[in-house]
C-alpha cells in the first residue's frame, strides 16, 4: 500500500447510513466494513451513533478484527447558542476517540433540528458564540491528542462562502475540506483549496452533480430529495474538479486523509452490487489522480 493509498479512507454514508431520522433504508455494520475491505480502504470515519459499539475498546476491535484504522467522525454540536455549552459532549465524544486511537474530530454546527433542509438566521451575537466556541472546542480537542476540524455543511450554521469567510476571520480551527456541502451550500471548493491550503487539515472528497445543487441552492428542492435522487456522483463523474483540488493539497504538503463521501439514500437493500461500485470508481479515480503526481 502507497502512502497515499494508506490515506484514503471510507465513510458509511456512502452506503446509506446517516444519522438523520427516517433517512432511508441502512445497512448493518459488518457489511459495510467488510466491502470497505474489500475495495482496499485503509480506514473508516465511525459514523452515526449506534453503526458501531458505543464502547470504546469494543469499537476499536470492531474495526481492528476487519483491518481497518479509525479516522475520527463527525460529531455535529450545537454552537452558537450562549445558553449551551458544547463542550462536555464533545469531551464525552474525545474520550471514544482516544480510546479507539483516532485522531481526527469533524465538528458540524448543528442548528439544533432535526435534518439539514433548513437552518435559522445566526445574528453577530450568536456568531460570536460560534467563533469563541470553535476554538474552545480545538483547544480541547488538542488537550487529549485529537485535531479537531470545522466542517462546512448544508443545512448547518456554517454552510455557504460567507460562512467560511467568517470561521476564517474569526477562529483559528482547521477546516475540513468537504467538496460537496461546499459546492451546495454555494463556496468554491478549488478556490477554497488554492487560497486557504494552510487551513485544511482534513478532506471529505465527494463529486456532485451541479445542476442539482444549483435547485438546492434555488429552494426548487430539498437537500434530502436532492440526495434521494443522485445528486452526488462518484468521483469524476460530476462537477467538481477533484484533480485539481488534491492536487494542490499534495503539493503543498498536505498529508491529512481523504474520506471518499458519495451521501446515499436507499429505498431499500438493494439487489445488485449497491453503493460500492460507486466507491469503487471513486477510488479509480483517485488512484489515477495520484499516479499522476509521482
Amino acid at each position: 500500500m502507497t502512502e497515499f493509498a494508506a490515506r484514503i479512507a471510507g465513510a458509511p454514508i456512502s452506503w446509506g447510513v446517516c444519522e438523520v431520522p427516517g433517512w432511508g433504508w441502512q445497512y448493518d455494520a459488518e457489511t459495510v466494513l467488510a466491502e470497505m475491505r474489500t475495495v482496499g480502504l485503509a480506514a473508516t470515519e465511525f459514523g452515526p451513533d449506534g453503526f458501531l459499539p458505543d464502547d470504546p475498546a469494543d469499537k476499536a476491535k470492531t474495526l481492528a478484527d476487519v483491518g481497518l484504522r479509525a479516522v475520527g467522525g463527525f460529531v455535529p454540536v450545537v454552537l452558537h447558542d450562549p445558553a449551551h455549552d458544547p463542550a462536555p459532549e464533545v469531551a464525552t465524544a474525545l474520550e471514544g476517540f482516544v480510546a479507539a486511537g483516532a485522531g481526527t474530530l469533524v465538528l458540524a454546527a448543528a442548528t439544533g433540528q432535526d435534518g439539514y433542509d433548513d437552518r435559522p438566521v445566526l445574528g453577530d451575537a450568536g456568531w460570536n458564540t460560534l467563533l469563541g466556541n470553535l476554538d474552545k472546542l480545538a483547544e480541547l480537542a488538542a488537550s487529549r491528542g485529537v485535531l479537531a476540524t470545522v466542517h462546512p455543511h448544508v443545512g448547518t450554521m456554517v454552510e455557504n462562502a460567507a460562512d467560511v469567510d467568517r470561521v476564517l476571520a474569526g477562529s483559528s480551527i482547521g477546516l475540513t475540506l468537504d467538496t460537496g456541502h461546499l459546492l451546495i451550500g454555494g463556496a468554491d471548493p478549488v478556490a477554497l483549496a488554492v487560497n486557504h491550503t494552510d487551513r485544511i487539515r482534513h478532506t471529505h472528497l465527494k463529486d456532485v452533480d451541479a445542476g442539482w445543487a444549483a435547485r438546492v441552492q434555488s429552494g426548487e428542492v430539498s437537500y434530502t430529495d436532492a440526495v434521494r435522487e443522485g445528486m452526488y456522483r462518484p468521483l469524476g463523474a460530476g462537477d467538481i474538479d477533484i484533480t485539481t483540488i488534491v492536487t494542490t493539497l499534495e503539493k503543498a504538503g498536505y498529508d491529512g486523509w481523504y474520506v471518499l463521501e458519495q451521501d446515499t439514500i436507499l429505498a431499500d437493500r438493494p439487489s445488485d452490487e449497491g453503493p460500492v461500485a460507486d466507491v469503487r470508481a471513486s477510488i479509480g479515480h483517485l488512484n489515477e489522480i495520484a499516479a499522476a503526481l509521482r
